[in-house]
């Protein structure tokens, strides 16, 4: 593998969404996406548009350019996560933040973001993070709320129950993402608030 790219049939199977102003951080996450190596690199128009992406390229990849309020990104985060198909919804949506503020952190977590990546935004260092997200176990939560990678080792994890596995009922589900299928869920588990 030459230092910074995606494998030959990693960057052949998945496609890159820029979601973002076109300019400024987005262009340039544009143009990382295609110097990584990805089958497509678009400009993110909608979960209608993912879902027929999905159809040819089985994993896509939600590419957040930076932004002045990273809540504004909520409505799309939420289009992604909440979405019935199952390879938009599972997709990885990783942020690249240009600084390592926690506050930001932790509402990308929030958000059910799978990673943030903060400067510098070298190839290999990018690679490297995005390969990350295929191949091995992920385990996801899902409450009323939120639906995402389990962050309750985290830091920024959520303190109050409704935000949490402590509120009520949740799902449990451990995927596998993998470029020739898509999203294979491992284990779904549903677990119930204990009779009080």
């Amino acid at each position: 593998m030459r230092a910074g790219k995606l494998t030959e049939w990693q960057g052949m199977k998945a496609a890159a969404y820029i979601v973002g102003p076109l300019d400024g951080p987005g262009a340039a996450l544009m143009d990382l996406g295609r110097r990584l190596g990805f089958a497509a690199v678009l400009p993110y128009a909608g979960v209608a548009q993912a879902e027929q992406q999905a159809n040819r390229t089985p994993v896509c990849y939600f590419l957040f350019a930076a932004v002045p309020d990273v809540g504004a990104l909520r409505p799309v985060a939420d289009a992604i996560r909440f979405c019935p198909s199952r390879r938009v919804r599972f997709s990885p949506l990783i942020y690249f933040s240009e600084s390592p503020s926690v506050e930001t952190i932790t509402r990308c977590i929030n958000m059910g973001f799978d990673d943030v990546i903060t400067m510098p935004f070298t190839r290999a260092r990018v690679a490297g993070r995005i390969e990350r997200q295929i191949g091995q176990s992920h385990v996801y939560y899902e409450t009323p709320g939120y639906f995402g990678p389990d962050r309750r080792d985290r830091v920024t994890a959520p303190r109050r129950p409704a935000e949490s596995r402590l509120g009520g009922q949740f799902r449990r589900l451990e995927i596998v993402r993998n470029l020739m299928t898509g999203v294979n869920v491992v284990r779904d588990d549903l677990h119930m608030a204990p009779a009080g």
